[in-house]
Formats: C-alpha cells, sequence, structure tokens
C-alpha cells in the first residue's frame, strides 16, 4: 500500500478534497499507484493527513465516480485500469489560441478581401443590441424569424426586386437548403410530391428533394433559361429555377419566358421556387425584377440569402411564401425551433434600418465590377473562354484542357481558389454522360482583393497549362 501524501495547500480557493482527489488520480495516471493497488482506509487517511473523515470520503466519492478507484465490500478501496503506467497525457502548451490557430491556417488558404464589408458599421449594430435590446437575447428567437427582421426584408425586397409581400409571408432560416427543407414539408402537405429541376443546376437542394422522396425531373436549361416546354403538364408540380442568373450557365430569362413560366404553374395548378439568391449584384444596367413580383396567381415561391452580400459565415436566407402556403407554415410552425442566431437576425435589422445594408450594396456593385472586368481580361486567351454574365460573384469559364473538371477545380483551390464543375452529375443528369469538347467550370473571384486578380489568374493559367 503506497503512502498517501499530498501537498494540501491551505491558502488555496480549492477545497481540501479536490486536492487530494487531484493527487490520488494523478498517482494513479503516472503509474505511482499501480492498478489493483490498495488505498489508505478513510479512517487512517483521514488522520495521517489531519483532515475531517468526510473530507476523505468526499475525494474517494468523486474518484469511484469517474472510475478511478473502485471499493470491495468489507475491504476497501482499490486503483482501478485506468491506462498503462507512462502513458499520461499531457497537454500541450500553445504559443496561440485555437482561435488564432484557425486563423493563422486559413489565411494562406483561400483568398478573402477586406474591402467587401465594412465591420465596424457591423460592430455597431451588434453594441446597440447588446447594449439597448439585450433583454430580448434571454428569449429564443421567433420560429418563423424575428419580426423586425422580416419588417426590414419586406420593406427592402418591394424597393430593390419588386417583391411584393408582407413581413406575415417571410420565413427565416439559416440557409436555402435549411429552408428548402421547410418547403418539402409544405409542398408534401399540398400533395405534391414532383419536382422538376434545373439542368445543370444547384447540386445541394437538389439531393434535398431527393432524400425527402420526391420524384426529380432535370429539365435543360438554355440561354433563355430553363426550357418551359419541357416542364410536365398535366400534373401537379414545383419547378426550382434561379431566372435571374442561372447558377450554372449565367443564363437570365426574359420577361415573356417569365410570363410563360407563370402561366405553366396556373396552368397545370403548380408551384415556382425562384431562387434569387444573388441577384441584387447585377453591374450592367438595372437588376432585373424578380419573378414573384409578376405573380398574380400566388405560384412563387421567392428564396433570397444573406450570404453573398453580407459575409458567407452570416447564414441568414429568407423566403417568401404565397399566401396559401405561408398559412399551411402557420400549422406547422410550432413545430420547428429557428435555427438562426437571434443575436444576428437583430443586429441584420438594424444594419438595414440604418440603410448600412443598402450602401453596402453599392459598394459592392461598383466593387465587383471592376473585378469582373478584370479577371474577363485576364482569363481571354487561347487556352479559356469566359462568359461574361454581367452579375453575380462567379465567372463561367470554358476550358481548353485534357484534364478533368475535377482535378482543374483542385488546381484551382491550391491558390486559394473556389471553382466547381459548371455540370450536372451523372446521378442528376439520369446516367447521361458530360458533354465532350471545352471543361465548363464556375470561379468564385468575389473575394480575390482587386490587385491581386492579374497575379492570381496568371498562375491558375500556369498550373491549367502544365
Amino acid at each position: 500500500m503506497k503512502a498517501i501524501i499530498p501537498n494540501i495547500d491551505e491558502t488555496s480557493k480549492r477545497p481540501y478534497y479536490l486536492q487530494l482527489y487531484d493527487y490520488i488520480k494523478n498517482a494513479i495516471l503516472s503509474g505511482e499507484i499501480s492498478t489493483g493497488e490498495k488505498l489508505p482506509s478513510l479512517r487512517s487517511l483521514s488522520k495521517s493527513l489531519g483532515l475531517s473523515m468526510t473530507t476523505v470520503e468526499l475525494a474517494y466519492s468523486q474518484l469511484a465516480v469517474e472510475g478511478y478507484i473502485y471499493s470491495r465490500p468489507q475491504s476497501g478501496y482499490y486503483a482501478d485500469n485506468v491506462r498503462t503506467p507512462g502513458t499520461v497525457p499531457v497537454l500541450k502548451k500553445m504559443d496561440s489560441s485555437p482561435l488564432d490557430q484557425t486563423l493563422e491556417a486559413q489565411e494562406p488558404e483561400f483568398y478573402y478581401d477586406p474591402d467587401c464589408f465594412d465591420f465596424n458599421k457591423w460592430k455597431k449594430c451588434v453594441n446597440k443590441v447588446i447594449t439597448e435590446y439585450s433583454p430580448l437575447l434571454f428569449f429564443e428567437s421567433d420560429p418563423q424569424g424575428e419580426k423586425a427582421l422580416r419588417y426590414e426584408i419586406a420593406k427592402y425586397l418591394y424597393q430593390s426586386r419588386g417583391v411584393s409581400c408582407t413581413s406575415s409571408q417571410i420565413v427565416i432560416g439559416a440557409g436555402t437548403q435549411q429552408l428548402t427543407n421547410q418547403l418539402t414539408n409544405i409542398l408534401k402537405a399540398m400533395s405534391i410530391d414532383h419536382i422538376a429541376v434545373e439542368d445543370p443546376g444547384y447540386i445541394p437542394v437538389i439531393n434535398i428533394f431527393r432524400d425527402r422522396g420526391f420524384a426529380i425531373t432535370p429539365v435543360k436549361v438554355g440561354k433563355e433559361g430553363i426550357r418551359i416546354e419541357k416542364l410536365p403538364s398535366n400534373i401537379r408540380s414545383a419547378v426550382y429555377v434561379s431566372p435571374s442568373n442561372q447558377v450554372l450557365t449565367g443564363a437570365v430569362m426574359p420577361i415573356g419566358r417569365r410570363y410563360e413560366l407563370l402561366d405553366w404553374a396556373f396552368q397545370n395548378n403548380s408551384i415556382i421556387m425562384e431562387d434569387d439568391y444573388d441577384s441584387e449584384l447585377r453591374y450592367f444596367g438595372k437588376p432585373i425584377p424578380a419573378l414573384q413580383g409578376l405573380d398574380t396567381k400566388g405560384s412563387v415561391v421567392y428564396l433570397g440569402s444573406f450570404s453573398a452580400t453580407l459575409f458567407p459565415s452570416i447564414k441568414i436566407s429568407y423566403m417568401v411564401l404565397p399566401p396559401a402556403m405561408s398559412e399551411i407554415f402557420q400549422k406547422i410552425r410550432d413545430d420547428y425551433t429557428q435555427t438562426c442566431s437571434k443575436m444576428e437576425q437583430l443586429t441584420l435589422a438594424l444594419f438595414m434600418e440604418k440603410g448600412f445594408y443598402q450602401t453596402n450594396i453599392k459598394k459592392l456593385r461598383s466593387l465587383y465590377a471592376q473585378k469582373l472586368q478584370t479577371i474577363l481580361r485576364c482569363l481571354k486567351t487561347d487556352f479559356t473562354d469566359p462568359i461574361n454574365t454581367a452579375s453575380g460573384l462567379t465567372v463561367i469559364v470554358r476550358i481548353n484542357s485534357q484534364k478533368n473538371a475535377d482535378a482543374l477545380c483542385a488546381e484551382a483551390r491550391s491558390l486559394g481558389i473556389t471553382a466547381f464543375p459548371a455540370v450536372s452529375p451523372v446521378s442528376v443528369n439520369t446516367g447521361r454522360k458530360a458533354p465532350s469538347g471545352p471543361v465548363p467550370l464556375v470561379l468564385y473571384y468575389n473575394q480575390i482583393p482587386l490587385k491581386d486578380i492579374p497575379e492570381a489568374v496568371r498562375e491558375l493559367l500556369e498550373n491549367w497549362r502544365a
């Protein structure tokens, strides 16, 4: 039996029983007290240390609960088999905090442009929420989203996108994918189980519909958007479209085709899900009004996001439901909790109320227009053929290369540039092979600082040519 002689510090704020617990635990972990070795009895240890029986018993009880020791009836306490002696984990001292290390690891990985967002204005709104509205933070957020933010969104959408709605029609969630999950429940309640999607289209959303058991029909996208004549007829369904800037082709649906799409929805008693993810960012001419603003039959669900116009980690998105679908949502809203931070929702409401959001949009349009012109000029070679979409955060580029899309995207990521294939996977294309010829990619340029674009593109082209 090993003698237990802890150094009890009478000046420490740590209770005596925890000091004794620390000593015995460390002795067991280090192997000083061997597995199966008997510990002194409560009475003998109490007497030898000059501590009360209660203090020793509390220490032993804590050790037993955590599995460091065990008791045998009528025998006493013994060290348990915790780990092999000599394998004590040692906490490595860090030169910086884990948060600092994350930042250090992220900086060289991908480009980011601090000129894209004024965090000082955001911080002012955060401070105002904390100092003046802190009582609101002690309660959970409205499952539909904070009323103050829904009001600001409704006001902004009418002014900027021609969307006509009330705050009661708006639902806020953490990203388009989370809102799409909400939509699937509403569509099922409407007995809609068939979805038409753009081909190529936004894969994460397509996957959600597939995983929720919807039948999916991919419909090709042409120069004027989705081919309306190929949409399902005589069957109630829904179609997911991005008419103002198709995500993988840059196609823009003209006004005549928009009315055709609305007619299709009305005649087939169907629903249009309009993903307007970055339409505010149009750099030449005015932004094209939203499809929802043309709808007089309650056929369009409007989806928007702040990730492109604020910063990606904000993860606040919203949908505007037609009145009939809004009524269905009200019946199921309390089955779910809000997934967006209440603090961020209130901060964004203030940010919009003070006009900071609108100012930021104007700044981004000017900055991104310069970036777009610069990257188009740098990419225009016999090796690459960029497509000017005049909007959004990306440029579509066709590359004359024997490398496949995945290899080209990996090389872009190695230089800190985000890229992904501008084609649908085989699983969505119902087994159809990808087209031959130049490899189409979607290239994100928005986060590359303007002054760095020429050098970044030069390095990228060198890697792609290698």
